[in-house]
């Protein structure tokens, strides 16, 4: 999905940008008015121009997904043409870690979907200015 919203609370929502989640997890999450009321598997934010937006998504998002319960966090930076991935560790599995940074060239996977992989700098413009 793409752009949705994310309804965790009156005073705890979200818009990333891309959420992948199962069918289980959508039939679990999906509330009568059509709208999620909780986590999806994966959430994917694409950073906007200007301090104030990187450390929304580096800081206040990541933990708002750790809180609450998203698997997997990526952090897609176009300008820097660079992918942070953050996940659950078994060790502290309330927190969502680091777990890779990505350059253009690395491969990404991803253990919530089982067969893919795609070079990091696939996931940006192929033209930076």
């Amino acid at each position: 999905m793409f752009a949705p919203g994310l309804i965790f609370a009156d005073d705890d929502n979200a818009a990333p940008d891309v959420i992948w989640l199962t069918w289980e997890r959508l039939r679990a999450v999906e509330g009568e008015d059509g709208k999620l009321h909780g986590p999806p598997e994966l959430v994917v934010e694409v950073l906007s121009p200007g301090a104030v937006n990187e450390q929304r998504d580096r800081d206040i998002k990541l933990r708002l997904y750790s809180r609450r319960g998203v698997d997997e966090y990526w952090i897609l930076d176009a300008r820097q043409r660079r992918a942070e991935i953050f996940r659950r560790d078994a060790a502290d599995p309330g927190v969502l870690h680091l777990a890779a940074a990505l350059g253009e060239d690395d491969a990404l996977e991803s253990p919530l979907l089982p067969g893919f992989q795609i070079h990091a700098g696939n996931l940006f413009f192929v033209n930076q200015p």
